[in-house]
Parts: C-alpha cells; structure tokens; sequence
C-alpha cells in the first residue's frame, strides 16, 4: 500500500513540475488529473496519519515494557535489598522490653548487729512486665525469685526458707539510687537487718593468663600457710602430708589470697560426711558422699546452688578423689577425677557461706570443716602472674 501511494505522490509532483508534459490532455482530461493528484494526496496524509498512530501505539509497547524492565530490574533488587536490612535490623534489635534499673547483679553485705554478713542478688526481666530474679543469702544456696516488685526506685520480693528457722517468708526490701542499693532484710525468725549493694563485676578477661610459680599448701605435720575460722576450738591436724578434719568443727583458711588459679586438690570422706572447697572464699565446689547419686546442685562436683556437673564420678566412701580447677574471672573448668564435668561456666555469683561479696577483689582458699570428717591432701595452687 505504501508503495502505490509513493508512486502516486512522487507521479503527482512529477507532473506538476513538468506541465508541459500534461497540457496536450485538455478539458475535461485535464480536469481529471488534478483530481486524482488531489486525491492521491488524501491518500497519502490518511496513510501518514495511521502510520503515526501506529508509531506512537508501538513507541507506547516499546516505553512500557522498557519501564516495566527497568523496575522489575530496579525495584525488585532494591525490594530484595530493604527487607534484607529490615531482617538484619529486627535481628540485631529484637523487638523486647527496656531493661529496668534494677535489672543485674548486686553484691549485698548485710549488717546483722553489727556483723557484715555477704549476701547476692540478680535481678532479670520475664516477658514484657515481670521481673524474676534468684538471690543468696548469707546461709543456704541460690533460691528462685517468682517476682520482683519494683516502682518508683523501690524494690522488694519475698521466698520461702530455707535452712533458716521459723515460719515466714524470707523479705527483701530495698531502693536504687544510682549504682547501689540498700534497704532491709527479714529472716524466716522475724530479725530484721539493713543493707547495702553495688553492682557486681562482670569479671571478663579477654586474654588468657599466665601462670606462676605452683605452690604446695600440704606437707609434712605441720599446718603452715593456714588459720582456722569459725569455731573457737581448732580441730584440723596435719599428718604426713594430710591435713584432717576428725569430727565437725573450724573451717581452715589460707593466709594467702588468689585472683585467678590453677587448684589440684584431693580429699577423702567418709560416708554420709559433707565439705566443700570455696574458691576465692566466695564460690563453694561441693565435697560430698555421692557415689550412685544423680549429678545435682548439692551434691560433689557442684557449685553450690549454681552449676550442676555434667556427670557424677564420685568413688566409694574412704577413697581418694582428686579435683583439677581452673578459675579466670568468673569461668570455671572443673575436672574431677580424671572427667571434665564443668567446662569452662559462668558462676553467676557468691554462694552461701562465702566469706564475703567483694567479687571484684582476690580472696583465699577455703575448706569447710564444719560438716563433718573429711581429709584433704596434695594441694597445689598456680596463681595467675
């Protein structure tokens, strides 16, 4: 079609040109030529306008798929891109509660008539608007905090007894202001004592220390390097290298104090006895008859309240176990005879019958004596340099 309308477009101007060429065809051959190149025109601006349509419908097509390319090139990657982000921010950020003031560590020291007695509290939220929490308390383990009630700078929270007497609750209460908190404590008998706090140290060591010179603090018949606590009479004796307790009695503490260490210790009980090992003076590993019993929180290889052992490797009563320990901070490594039982766990704080609860501070070696016999042999500290 468009050929037939260029030759009668290009033949109509031809002759308009040349007239002479169409002068010989007069009158009314005449007249229809010029109708024809008219209409030939006609033609050709009809064909030109739907070519023009049909060059904007295909320039249309061409513009929208291209668009269509370019966002779906674009758009999607950049789609991919924000929901990548979003997931990294929700993962990074969960969506959970602002931590209260009240929420962490706190090392107590309570003041009964005038003695200071250490103490030890966490507190930590459940949910969106309960606090929960564990506290120990200057005898006895770690118990369970079902709630910490805490508004306006002031906290408190009750649990049962324990070993205490009497028939009430265990009540704290107390207030924060700043890094420290203080406030009041009633015993299952119904005394009440003040108190103070301030934040535990989080006691993380980003290198490994280096270890001392060993030290020996058994041998001979002679106990050296020890003093008794707790009981006016002394019932500790050294024999050949074994320092023992025959009967219930005095605690025996090192004179020397210890931040981080290496301890091989090795102790024998007869049955039914109980002792315990307190590392710096604040973190007691169980000693105890427990040959056939499932590993618990009170039984050999425990922290105190704290950590249960892995696996219960405890020998017949009246043999010889040994403990190999290694403490850095708070991290605890514990190998009992010949089995890795702890490896390498966080203690969250002091246990009952800690000498104190300044965590932050080297503390002694101290084995208990007032439970019953127990001997203890062949003990060797490697401090840390």
């Amino acid at each position: 079609m468009l050929h037939s309308a260029q030759n009668h477009f290009v033949g109509s101007l031809f002759c308009k040109s040349h007239p002479h060429r169409v002068n010989r065809n007069t009158g009314i051959a005449g007249y229809h030529f010029k109708l024809t190149r008219f209409f030939d025109l006609g033609i050709i601006l009809i064909f030109i306008s739907k070519l023009t349509l049909q060059y904007k419908k295909t320039m249309n097509t061409r513009l929208q798929t291209n668009l269509r390319q370019i966002l779906r090139r674009a758009f999607l990657p950049a789609l991919s891109l924000l929901m990548a982000f979003t997931s990294i921010q929700i993962q990074a950020n969960p969506s959970k509660p602002a931590a209260s003031p009240i929420e962490g560590r706190w090392d107590i020291t309570v003041d009964a008539d005038g003695k200071p007695l250490p103490s030890w509290l966490e507190v930590r939220h459940s949910g969106t608007s309960t606090l929960v929490g564990q506290f120990t308390g200057f005898s006895g383990s770690a118990r369970p905090i079902s709630e910490v009630k805490f508004k306006d700078g002031k906290f408190s929270f009750a649990i049962p007894k324990q070993w205490e007497r009497g028939d009430k609750d265990l009540t704290v209460e107390g207030t924060l202001s700043g890094e420290s908190i203080s406030g009041t404590l009633t015993t299952p008998e119904g005394k009440t004592h003040s108190w103070k706090g301030v934040r535990a140290p989080a006691l993380r060591k980003t290198t490994l220390p280096a270890w001392g010179t060993p030290i020996k603090l058994t041998g001979g018949n002679e106990i050296k390097g020890w003093h008794p606590m707790g009981s006016p009479t002394n019932q500790w004796v050294a024999e050949n290298g074994i320092l023992r307790s025959p009967k219930s009695g005095a605690n025996l503490i090192t004179d020397q104090k210890f931040g981080d260490f290496k301890l091989h210790i090795e102790f024998r009980i007869p049955k039914g006895s109980n002792s315990g090992v307190y590392l710096r003076g604040r973190y007691e590993v169980q000693v105890t008859d427990s040959k056939g019993m499932e590993p618990s929180l009170d039984q050999m290889g425990a922290v105190y309240g704290f950590i249960t052992p892995s696996e219960m490797v405890a020998k017949e009563p009246g043999e010889w176990n040994t403990f190999d320990i290694t403490l850095v901070g708070r991290m605890l490594t514990l190998v009992a005879n010949g089995k890795t039982v702890i490896s390498n766990q966080e203690i969250p704080g002091i246990t009952g019958g800690a000498l104190d609860s300044n965590e932050g501070e080297p503390g002694p070696l101290y084995i208990q004596g007032d439970h019953g016999p127990v001997e203890y042999q062949n003990i060797i500290i490697t401090p840390a340099k």
